[in-house]
């Protein structure tokens, strides 16, 4: 299926889709278990192509066995990837992590810097990543985070036409208002998880569906 063209989104039906969301879900909470900014930065680098649930029963482990910066930098490879095997990609996340806690001890003095640039230069970091740890933990919204979920939603209601996550976030920034940006990409996930499942969308009774753009799909 592709989208053949995007709804138009004017400030009031904006409006509509955000006080339903907010209505139907409130105050989501980040879905990766973390108690602080390095433990969340790394469960988000763990989360690339891999389940939430599979990162968070992973994660006590590896915060137990590597709880700051300056253990995992010290890691050895082989050890962190048998600890992380299960999240998929383990090889190259196990080689990000450690790369990422090394530049957190050399430049940052063992702290998660809270800038957009800062973040990106760090391996395994990009803007979804860096705009989670900034929003979710800094509270200083970058931009709408872009998952799965986000994307596919987003695409179907007609935010957006596009298809990459850094075209889709730009599309998103400028309907969404800024205040919205951290806690609108949980409730999407939300949705996606109990309502506009991927394979299987619960159309029939969905709060969105008269101002969602699945209809135009052919």
């Amino acid at each position: 299926m592709s989208l053949t063209k995007k709804s138009e989104f004017n400030k009031n039906k904006i409006k509509v889709l955000i006080k339903r969301l907010e209505e139907k879900y409130g105050e989501v909470e980040c879905y990766l278990s973390h108690r602080n900014a390095f433990e969340l930065l790394t469960a988000v680098i763990l989360s690339a192509q891999c389940t939430d649930e599979r990162v968070n029963l992973v994660t006590p482990a590896l915060f137990s066995r590597y709880p700051s910066p300056q253990k995992l930098a010290l890691a050895k490879l082989t050890d962190l990837e048998n600890v992380i095997k299960s999240c998929g990609f383990y090889k190259n996340k196990a080689k990000n992590l450690k790369a990422m806690a090394e530049r957190l001890v050399s430049q940052h003095n063992s702290e998660v810097p809270d800038t957009m640039e800062e973040l990106v230069a760090l391996a395994g970091v990009g803007r979804k990543t860096a705009n989670v740890v900034l929003g979710q933990w800094f509270k200083k919204s970058a931009g709408v985070v872009v998952d799965t979920h986000v994307s596919r939603i987003s695409r179907l209601l007609g935010l957006t036409n596009e298809k990459t996550p850094e075209k889709i976030e730009l599309d998103l920034n400028k309907l969404i208002p800024r205040k919205y940006w951290d806690i609108f990409s949980l409730w999407l996930i939300a949705h996606g998880r109990e309502t506009c499942i991927a394979r299987r969308p619960r159309c029939e009774g969905c709060m969105l569906s008269d101002i969602c753009g699945f209809r135009e799909l052919g």
